[in-house]
């Protein structure tokens, strides 16, 4: 089912194993370190051994991502903002690799006072830089679609299909959520609405592109901009898109990113394998 939370590191990053045993997941997302802070210790021998023991534990485990951090702005016009940025995500990948983690989640960036074609045209740089500092890996960096709040470009698929040109690499993915893209204006409402969306990604991104899903229902309105998660089948998305979701991407790792509190994580797995069918 490739079906999964974020799970906490509190205490080390080898307990995100024991809460998706809790869950019975078999795949997880994780933040390698502090999302807020720029600076982070180098992940020691000890717990590299911790998180490889740990997952030998749980070979249920088939996958995990991690979230790189939210202070990251690789469109940035601020050299040295856009420089700790690419030494950011640069880190976010060694750590993913020493760590056997697929892939690193990445907001594409704030334009701030530029044109989202320069934004854009930096984030790729940026990308380029971290890529051939990090050569050697097979690591991915999933560029996140955005709702496109502020001044965030990648809300269109074409953004994201713009800056992977750019810097082309196949080490470029994409993970696809969907209270961002409801947000931005793709209704996967219906399931007529979610096969145009669908076959508009295809066609401009490629599915073969796309390596990592976040599930979220969303607090805002279509088209409305606000990046504001819910739980599964409570906001404005509703159930259906999750169903169809659910059995159009049996093979994607799936990850919830809702509020973990009163069991909600358990809440909202469990909704999501009845849609499945399970």
């Amino acid at each position: 089912m490739m079906l999964g939370v974020h799970c906490s590191v509190s205490g080390g990053l080898e307990h995100a194993f024991e809460e998706a045993a809790l869950l019975n997941l078999d795949v997880f997302q994780v933040f390698t370190r502090n999302q807020r802070q720029w600076k982070a210790k180098p992940i020691s021998a000890d717990e590299k051994a911790a998180f490889a023991n740990a997952w030998k534990a749980h070979p249920e485990v088939k996958a995990i991502f991690a979230h790189a951090s939210y202070l990251i702005n690789l469109a940035s016009a601020d050299k040295a903002l856009q420089d700790k940025s690419i030494a950011g995500i640069t880190e976010e990948v060694q750590r993913c690799h020493e760590l056997g983690i697929f892939g690193a989640v990445l907001h594409p960036g704030a334009a701030g006072e530029a044109t989202e074609e320069e934004a854009m045209n930096r984030i790729a740089e940026g990308l380029k830089q971290a890529l051939a500092n990090t050569a050697g890996s097979n690591v991915k960096i999933l560029l996140e679609n955005t709702a496109g709040q502020g001044s965030h470009v990648g809300y269109k698929f074409e953004h994201i299909r713009y800056i992977m040109d750019l810097v082309g690499s196949d080490r470029i993915g994409t993970c696809f959520d969907t209270c961002h893209a409801f947000a931005a204006g793709y209704d996967i409402r219906t399931e007529h609405e979610f096969d145009m969306v669908w076959e508009q990604f295809d066609h401009i991104i490629g599915l073969k592109h796309l390596k990592a899903i976040h599930l979220n229902d969303s607090k805002g309105d279509f088209a409305s901009r606000l990046d504001r998660h819910e739980h599964i089948g409570q906001g404005k998305i509703g159930a259906k898109a999750f169903e169809l979701m659910m059995k159009k991407f049996p093979h994607i790792p799936k990850c919830i990113e809702t509020d973990a509190e009163n069991n909600m994580d358990e809440v909202n797995i469990k909704l999501l394998r009845q849609l499945a069918g399970e």
